[in-house]
């Protein structure tokens, strides 16, 4: 009988790799190596194609940003306004009093259009009257909608009115986004009798920031009011109406902007961000 040859485990190994360079591959000690550029690669493309969905997403924002602010309507609706007109051009909304006793220039919120704002009339004063300005691109109002057009048109509305009415007090209000505009009459000169804000916001920058707190918003936004920087150094009086449980501009930015001035009165309202306009709370009132 033959007797098998008997092989060491080092000349096993010799011999099969005379018959197979790499017999055993999970030894190789390239294998690893190889493995991990595999996985850098993989890690390379997808960090690339994630910037560059980032990078899509900010350009995006950054050129549909104003449609994602403003939302303006032109709808038929009864209103107890009547229409504000200019050198032929209507600018806004009104309710006229016979020698008012003051007279109010509205900046609304970024919805709607100036006629659906005469829910302002159940909490203005009697013998006092109201302005509510169109921005442009709302209503039937030339132009769209932007912080450049809307202070624009929000400082021509008082020249209008002061020149009007030289002898009464001028003053202002704004709700929501409009106290963007409204805080920027407060450098006029002369400025305004008396400023009322309505679930107002202190810096648009804050507020942008804190929603979108993914994206670069120093470098995206636009529009930039600065309600804080605005009222400094204002001397009349002002009031803030702030929302409690506000879901679109937390209570803390109206908080904040009430620390602005000594001469804020800073009120507390129930319920959310739209809601002030059923409250008996507010009243308007030079």
């Amino acid at each position: 009988m033959s007797k098998k040859p008997i092989f060491l485990s080092s000349e096993r190994i010799k011999l099969r790799r005379e018959h197979d360079p790499n017999p055993f591959p999970e030894l190789d000690p390239w294998v690893p190596k190889k493995m991990t550029t595999s996985r850098n690669r993989r890690f390379f493309f997808v960090a690339i194609w994630g910037f560059g969905l980032y990078a899509l997403i900010c350009v995006g924002v950054f050129l549909f940003q104003r449609s994602l602010l403003y939302f303006p309507t032109d709808h038929p609706r009864s209103t107890r306004l009547v229409p504000w007109v200019n050198d032929g051009q209507t600018i806004g909304y009104c309710h006229e009093t016979p020698s008012p006793n003051a007279v109010w220039l509205m900046m609304h919120g970024n919805a709607g259009q100036a006629s659906d704002r005469d829910y302002v009339l159940e909490h203005l004063a009697d013998h006092e009257a109201l302005y509510v300005l169109e921005y442009p691109g709302y209503g039937k109002r030339d132009g769209s909608p932007s912080k450049s057009s809307i202070d624009a048109a929000t400082q021509e509305a008082y020249r209008i009115l002061r020149s009007r009415y030289p002898n009464t007090p001028v003053c202002v209000i704004g709700e929501s986004l409009g106290s963007g505009p409204a805080s920027r009459l407060a450098t006029s000169q002369p400025p305004p009798a008396k400023i009322v804000l309505i679930t107002p916001f202190d810096s648009m920058v804050r507020v942008a920031s804190e929603k979108f707190f993914f994206l670069p918003v120093l470098l995206l936004l636009l529009d930039r009011w600065d309600n804080t920087e605005s009222l400094q150094g204002f001397q009349g009086n002002i009031d803030i109406y702030a929302a409690e449980a506000d879901e679109v501009i937390p209570i803390l930015h109206a908080k904040a902007l009430s620390e602005t001035s000594p001469n804020i009165r800073f009120h507390v309202l129930p319920g959310g961000h739209n809601d002030w306009s059923s409250c008996d709370r507010v009243t308007i009132s030079q």
